[in-house]
């Protein structure tokens, strides 16, 4: 994931298969229903760790950091094959 809209969708997303509400989260891991919602949804332009976190150990998921790898343009991919 690699925006908060990816990361509200995967949270919503979990929060259904487990047939649970909005509400009965938020108030679980001590946020605002209201606020829960807007991420979901993606509308939240700043979420703190705290929250998501809560919210994340309510729906039995944790964050985890994966590195990624930056890939090269198309130009990059052409120079390195005639390179090889």
């Amino acid at each position: 994931m690699q925006t908060i809209l990816e990361l509200g969708h995967a949270i919503a997303d979990r929060r259904r298969s487990l047939g649970l509400k909005q509400g009965d989260v938020a108030r679980q891991a001590g946020v605002a229903q209201e606020m829960l919602s807007r991420l979901e949804r993606g509308r939240c332009a700043e979420f703190g760790a705290r929250k998501l976190l809560a919210i994340a150990a309510v729906l039995g998921l944790e964050v985890d950091f994966i590195e990624t790898v930056v890939s090269g343009s198309l130009d990059d991919l052409r120079r390195e094959r005639s390179n090889a």
